[in-house]
């Protein structure tokens, strides 16, 4: 049972606009001027990377940045490129949304993987470092991923990060005309240093061989 008295609670802050880097990846804000070409790039042709998010998929690339230029300037959604170490490329996106410092509750979505970055390393690594700068650096006491409950790859991401599984809202939204129900997980700060441990044992260059397949997987260190 948690004790209900937060004696020491102080508001969470804000997220602001910084680079988080990693070993694999680099998140920096998104900048429609500065990523649309590549990421066009890397999801022309992939229609089915927009199949759960509520926008997309875009006709061409200008289209696309009109939408990237909305989500760089919006109030509600502070949203990152994903930038493979690799080639320095853009080929993702993520953002925190309803975001609520006064109760320390923020949310991980509008997550946009090409192909090519799916299944990856730096797929892993920007979710690990997104949850680190919000617990350790912003001060939330809650971290929730959401996902379409017909999901079935966001859900198993979902637990395999090391979020837990919290029921389906039925009938939450609307979605492209359709109906969604919601499947809610979450992860919470007292959690937060052992998911820590786990990603950064599985993050450790000697978890890879030479081609950089994984030796262990991540759900083996939980």
């Amino acid at each position: 049972m948690h004790d209900p008295h937060l004696l020491h609670w102080k508001p969470a802050l804000y997220p602001q606009p910084v680079t988080l880097p990693g070993r694999t990846v680099t998140l920096e804000p998104l900048d429609a001027e500065k990523h649309t070409s590549a990421l066009w790039q890397a999801i022309h042709g992939h229609d089915e990377v927009w199949a759960y998010l509520a926008d997309g998929p875009y006709a061409n690339e200008t289209e696309l940045r009109s939408a990237l230029a909305e989500k760089q300037s919006g109030a509600s959604a502070r949203f990152f490129a994903l930038i493979t170490k690799a080639d320095g490329r853009a080929k993702g996106y993520a953002s925190y949304m309803r975001i609520e410092p006064a109760h320390g509750v923020i949310e991980v979505g509008n997550i946009l993987l090409s192909p090519s970055l799916q299944r990856t390393t730096a797929a892993t690594e920007a979710m690990y470092l997104m949850a680190r700068h919000i617990f350790e650096d912003l001060g939330y006491r809650r971290y929730e991923w959401k996902c379409n409950a017909l999901n079935e790859p966001s859900r198993r991401a979902a637990l395999r990060l090391g979020f837990t599984f919290e029921g389906i809202f039925r009938q939450h939204m609307v979605i492209k005309g359709k109906n969604r129900d919601t499947a809610w997980f979450s992860m919470l700060d007292n959690e937060w240093p052992a998911r820590k441990q786990t990603f950064e044992a599985w993050l450790d260059p000697a978890n890879f061989d030479s081609e950089g397949r994984q030796l262990r997987s991540l759900q083996s260190f939980q």
